[in-house]
């Protein structure tokens, strides 16, 4: 099982990126998946997260109205658009696929650093 997570760089402040995080290995029917982030010093932070079906989505109030994710099931990908970006954006960004209940999972990427300069 793996989360490929991918699009990180380095940006300039008001910038837009677009990462992706791609699932493989098994099957993810019915999972959540979200994004987190973590910066340098600090502990890792929930940034956004989608529900299956896509009804059901949240975000940070940090990153609310700048951030879009959005998941394509057909390609078992998730994505997490960032605009407006800030310095504070600066972190490494990983993904987590996660299912409750029966044949529950919980899997995290191994992250993509997103750099914000000034």
């Amino acid at each position: 099982v793996q989360l490929q997570a991918s699009g990180g760089g380095l940006v300039q402040v008001g910038g837009s990126v677009r990462l992706s995080c791609a699932a493989s290995g098994r099957t993810f029917s019915g999972s959540v998946m979200n994004w987190f982030r973590q910066a340098p010093g600090k502990e890792r932070e929930f940034v956004a997260m989608i529900s299956w079906s896509g009804d059901i989505i949240d975000y940070a109030d940090s990153v609310k109205d700048r951030f879009t994710i959005s998941r394509d099931n057909a390609k078992n990908t998730v994505y997490l658009q960032m605009n407006s970006l800030k310095p504070e954006d600066t972190a490494v960004y990983y993904c987590r696929a996660r299912k409750s209940g029966r044949s529950s999972f919980d899997y995290w990427g191994q992250g993509t650093l997103v750099t914000v300069s000034s």
